[in-house]
């Protein structure tokens, strides 16, 4: 039980340490590298610090951890997405030792090289050996249990289906599998929002929970309306003898078409607003506003009789 403890609290030291440093830094290239160039690197430096050439040597074996850990992130699409997105610190904190070694397998590179390979993690990993093309971690054995890792991905919809809500399909991959599942999105959704599916993430160990997926909301931009929070800003541009006279106005709100009263006088970005016309608030009651956000049209070419008209104005003052 010391031994175990011990080990255990080796590798939480160890990890904690990588989690500050950079994975690129780390195989020593610089973000952004092409998938041949982390394949390069890792390949000249897994080598070089193998415990086969370094026997007994305490810091090779340490640096040899980061090399393949850095390497098993990078190589990864999704994780190097992931770690790209979150950086090293935030990444850590969603991805267990676990989770950044499935799947992970150099063992053919290391045989070209004549090396040895499976026996290796097991020893300076702490880990089972390698089953299925990936690793087994330590704590899905003696009994021990724990949840397993929360998935992230991000959720694209549009401005018109955060409004109003509505059903997406969304396809994600987790232990080496292809799942679909259907997540309803709530009105009034915006971007930054997190949608959870519970038990939808990595598989638990010993009986323990499966962890969760999380759906980062990202709200595409509408080319005619903005919002503000739960407030929806539409332009509209009006004819001057309209700013000058006021009248009535159509405006195409997310509710259909309304009609505003223009009071004389209004002055370009001036805001009229439609009360209750915004979006609805998610986990609550009522609605934001819809404004009309006003610019006094101006006319690029002029027929001889506007030009005429627009010059009496001008002579007397306006």
């Amino acid at each position: 039980m010391f031994r175990f403890s011990a080990k255990l609290k080796e590798r939480q030291g160890r990890e904690q340490r990588v989690a500050h440093q950079d994975y690129y830094e780390i195989l020593g290239l610089k973000k952004g590298a092409s998938p041949e160039e982390i394949k390069k690197a890792f390949r000249k430096l897994a080598v070089k610090y193998h415990p086969d050439k370094n026997p007994g040597d305490k810091k090779a074996e340490d640096r040899f951890k980061e090399i393949n850990e850095a390497y098993a992130v990078l190589s990864d699409p999704q994780k190097k997405s992931q770690y790209d997105q979150f950086g090293s610190a935030g990444f850590h904190q969603r991805f267990s030792q676990e989770d950044i070694f499935r799947g992970f397998n150099a063992n053919d590179i290391f045989r070209e090289f004549g090396l040895g390979s499976d026996d290796i993690f097991s020893r300076i990993f702490g880990m089972g050996g390698m089953g299925g093309g990936g690793f087994r971690h330590a704590g899905c054995g003696g009994g021990m249990r724990h949840k397993g890792s929360d998935l992230e991905m991000e959720l694209s919809v549009s401005f018109m289906d955060a409004f109003g809500g509505c059903e997406k399909r969304v396809s994600f991959s987790r232990e080496g599998r292809s799942e679909e599942v259907s997540v309803k999105v709530p009105a009034g959704v915006d971007t930054g929002a997190r949608l959870r599916l519970a038990g939808k993430g990595g598989a638990g160990c010993g009986g323990a929970a499966a962890g969760d997926l999380y759906l980062n909301v990202a709200v595409r931009p509408d080319d005619h309306y903005s919002r503000e929070g739960g407030d929806i800003v539409s332009p509209r541009q009006v004819p001057f003898s309209l700013a000058c006279l006021g009248g009535p106005l159509e405006v195409v709100t997310l509710d259909g078409t309304k009609r505003i009263k223009v009071p004389a006088g209004i002055r370009s970005g001036t805001r009229v607003r439609l009360k209750g016309l915004g979006f609805p608030r998610m986990g609550g009651s009522g609605r934001g506003d819809f404004y009309v956000l006003v610019g006094v049209e101006v006319p690029q070419h002029l027929t001889p009789q506007q030009r005429e008209l627009v010059e009496k104005l001008a002579g007397e003052g306006l």
